[in-house]
């Protein structure tokens, strides 16, 4: 598996580059890839589905200036922001039989990961809900999956040092909600995870093998003109 860590320079590329790499990944069986990035300004994420009025307080962020964007995978709407980690897996279904199903994928990549992080912390880390790893209750990092015939995307944020007071001025409360949240605000239902960047993306390589530096990233301009950049995909519910 090849990884590479890079930043690009905006949202609409960031969230882009996933996709092409996804796209790569499924035309010519390969490569598998392990992605880092890490945002630089406050940006809302809305899940595929999600209906930007239901779950984002669009006044807010027009005020203050947040760009609203739509990834292609599905779950819930996000903040992103300066101490959000950001991570992405490229993955081979062919030959995987734990990757053929939707809940299959879930369950072992996030018992991967819990796997990983369990071994930064001292505290037990869980899984809760369907893709969120949390500690007693406090969610530090949600998940999400987007799966084509051959290959999937499976990717997700760790907080790490967020201002997580910019949840509840910028969000609204989910219209789904897993259950063990039991109807608590933002700031009362995440955390951040005292740990390095630096730890969690070598116990990741580590985890999941990804030795192989990739050259660069994929040109994605066309993705971003034609999908990323455009409001009547990010906005388009």
């Amino acid at each position: 598996m090849y990884y590479l860590d890079r930043t690009l320079d905006s949202a609409a590329a960031n969230l882009a580059c996933d996709e092409a790499l996804l796209e790569s990944c499924e035309d010519d069986s390969g490569p598998e890839v392990l992605r880092f990035w890490e945002p630089a300004e406050c940006f809302v994420v809305a899940g595929f589905s999600n209906e930007v009025a239901r779950e984002v307080n669009l006044a807010a962020c027009r005020q203050a200036g947040v760009g609203v964007f739509r990834r292609c995978s599905g779950g819930g709407t996000v903040l992103q922001g300066p101490g959000c980690l950001n991570y992405s897996l490229m993955l081979n279904i062919e030959g995987h039989p734990d990757l053929e199903t939707i809940t299959g994928a879930n369950r072992h990549i996030m018992e991967r990961q819990r796997a990983a992080l369990a071994g930064l912390v001292r505290a037990p880390v869980e899984i809760n809900g369907c893709t969120d790893l949390a500690i007693g209750r406090l969610k530090f990092s949600g998940n999400a999956q987007r799966r084509k015939r051959r290959a999937l995307l499976f990717h997700g944020t760790f907080l790490l040092r967020f201002d997580l007071g910019l949840m509840d001025q910028y969000l609204l409360m989910p219209s789904r909600q897993p259950e063990y949240r039991a109807g608590r605000p933002h700031d009362r239902f995440l955390m951040n995870l005292d740990v390095a960047a630096s730890a969690i993306k070598d116990a990741l390589r580590e985890t999941w093998s990804a030795h192989t530096p990739m050259p660069d990233a994929p040109d994605c301009q066309k993705l971003i003109a034609e999908k990323y950049a455009r409001a009547d995909w990010n906005l388009k519910f």
